[in-house]
């Protein structure tokens, strides 16, 4: 199935982990979000309670992250099956689409299990994330995912930022040849959106525009920590932000 876009048309996704992220990128402008928790360890599966109301606030696309813990993406039959159960919810809660990634030991794509999650998908869109850029050999994974009606793969193009991985992104790109969206995401700001656009010439982008803000908290007994050494302030909330989606929404001529 090929997908009709033009090059000028340039998506937003903004990956959020809460309401009020979510209502800020609608009212900023963007295409969708992609509902996460956790985002310190890269993303897991938001609760169904956070899933519900955001739904309830946002009338733009709704796709939510199905990974059941952090660390790699070579799940157990237990992990599947919270995996299964969890794209069911997003389906009775009205999401537009999941978000999903699952490998083999090999780092190859575990083509049995993700065929398995876009059946239990239907007939919700499916992005397969950044599992994609663990896999040995990234074209014989994206021809993979378009044989298996994928609709976009997220990716830094097999390095730690789109910048560096920019190279990879336009080839892959190229390859999809209109059959799947390549989107990227992985270090894109407001800031250098417009190089990476340039660069990759992708249809949609992938970025959270957060900015730091404080929290609620006005009494805080701060010689404690509820985490590890490596943690998020307790006292800080990082929430999008309007003025980053609309200046990178203006950096690529959408708006």
């Amino acid at each position: 199935m090929l997908i009709n876009a033009e090059k000028s048309v340039v998506k937003l996704e903004i990956c959020t982990d809460s309401v009020i992220s979510s209502v800020t990128a609608q009212e900023a402008g963007a295409t969708r979000v992609e509902l996460c928790a956790g985002l310190f360890e890269g993303g897991l599966t938001p609760s169904a309670g956070l899933i519900s109301l955001t739904r309830q606030q946002i009338t733009i696309g709704l796709h939510v992250l199905i990974r059941p813990r952090g660390g790699d993406f070579c799940y157990s039959e237990e992990e599947f099956e919270i995996m299964l159960r969890d794209i069911a919810l997003a389906k009775e809660m009205g999401c537009d689409g999941v978000v999903i990634g699952i490998l083999n030991l090999d780092g190859t794509i575990d083509v049995a299990r993700t065929n398995a999650l876009i059946a239990a998908a239907q007939p919700m869109s499916v992005t397969f994330h950044r599992a994609f850029d663990m896999t040995p050999e990234p074209f014989v994974a994206l021809n993979e995912l378009i044989q298996m009606g994928v609709a976009r793969v997220l990716t830094s193009g097999q390095e730690r930022t789109v910048l560096e991985g920019s190279e990879l992104i336009a080839q892959l790109v190229q390859a999809a040849n209109n059959q799947i969206i390549i989107m990227p995401g992985g270090g894109i700001t407001e800031r250098n959106i417009a190089r990476i656009r340039r660069e990759t010439n992708a249809p949609e982008f992938h970025l959270s525009a957060r900015k730091k803000m404080p929290g609620n908290m006005q009494y805080r007994n701060e010689r404690v920590s509820m985490g590890g050494e490596l943690r998020l302030p307790e006292f800080e909330l990082a929430v999008a932000d309007t003025e980053k989606i609309t200046s990178a929404l203006n950096a690529v001529n959408i708006k």
